[in-house]
């Protein structure tokens, strides 16, 4: 894996790029995305691909998930990491067993989520879900 950050529109703008040419940009001038943000988003995103695979071969008829994350970072320390960390999903599908749901989300965060492993060095990562019908 190898990614290329360049800055871009003056003091603290960045545009960081992927081998494929995809691109996020961040920004410590609120411009874009911020980097602890990123850290955030990529927890959220990373577990969110888990749950959309273990919800499928457990055969649930799963149709999107919203992840909203707050996280506290130490205070008055530098660097400021990340101390605790809160997920929300949002689950949606038809006729979700609460179980299944339950099992999906919690081996994300527990066992397979990257992200949220190396997260876990530093801060409290805890989660909640709730399950919306859709029609």
């Amino acid at each position: 894996m190898k990614v290329t950050l360049s800055s871009i529109n003056g003091q603290k703008n960045y545009i960081g790029t992927n081998e494929r040419g995809q691109t996020i940009h961040l920004s410590g001038e609120k411009e874009g995305v911020g980097p602890m943000e990123s850290v955030l988003i990529a927890g959220a995103a990373c577990s969110s691909i888990d749950i959309d695979l273990i919800l499928r071969k457990m055969r649930q008829d799963f149709t999107d998930v919203k992840v909203e994350v707050e996280g506290k970072r130490a205070e008055d320390q530098v660097p400021a990491v990340f101390t605790k960390i809160h997920l929300h999903y949002t689950i949606y599908g038809h006729d979700l067993k609460e179980k299944k749901v339950e099992e999906a989300v919690d081996k994300s965060v527990k066992k397979y989520c990257s992200v949220l492993t190396m997260l876990e060095k530093t801060a409290e990562v805890t989660y909640s879900f709730d399950i919306k019908e859709v029609e």
